[in-house]
């Protein structure tokens, strides 16, 4: 099996250009009820799904959330602007993080920028995050590409052949994989840096 290794490439750095985010002034202005937020979620994050019916959110999820302290309640069963907000916070963490680690780096939002009592206000904390984000795009596709560059040259004694091809893939995906793994180590390491302080306190 000759495996095109370009194609592969090309296929994530096209994924890369389409990331988006939702924008404040795509969330409703009024309360939704949980379908409704489920609904809004689903709609707007689609692309991020790796598979046709992976669910975005679903109600368990909302309620295990309020239940663990990284969302505040809904009022009268209905959730606001800023819980929406949360919601997409968690969305993007909860694949790499642990419940108790996102409650963490969210209870600072939860507690100051929540309630919409300071000046600068949840909405505004969010999109200066994505912005940051989106700019951060164009420099990451750029080392992707040197990631597999190297790659490439992995396995030099080898004969161009199908397991070349493997095992070049097979470096590729390592070397994406220990990144993922050291940024998590160092994002954990933060975060039970500010815990111990916290409890020193």
């Amino acid at each position: 099996m000759t495996i095109d290794t370009n194609d592969i490439l090309n296929s994530i750095l096209e994924s890369l250009s389409k990331i988006d985010y939702i924008r404040p002034e795509e969330i409703p202005n009024i309360d939704l009820y949980m379908d409704q937020v489920t609904t809004f979620m689903d709609d707007h994050l689609s692309s991020a799904k790796r598979y046709e019916d992976d669910k975005v959110l679903t109600k368990t999820m909302i309620n295990n959330y309020t239940k663990n302290h990284l969302l505040p309640p809904p009022v009268k069963k209905k959730y606001t602007r800023e819980h929406v907000l949360m919601l997409i916070f968690i969305y993007y963490y909860k694949n790499i993080l642990s419940i108790k680690d996102i409650e963490t780096i969210l209870r600072p939002l939860k507690e100051k920028y929540f309630s919409g009592e300071r000046e600068t206000d949840l909405a505004s904390v969010y999109e200066e995050i994505c912005r940051r984000g989106k700019e951060q795009i164009e420099p990451l596709k750029d080392n992707i590409k040197e990631v597999y560059e190297r790659a490439m040259t992995a396995f030099p004694d080898l004969p161009d052949s199908g397991e070349k091809d493997e095992l070049q893939l097979f470096a590729f995906l390592c070397s994406l994989s220990l990144d993922v793994y050291l940024k998590k180590m160092m994002v954990e390491k933060i975060l039970d840096e500010l815990s111990e302080k916290k409890t020193e306190n």
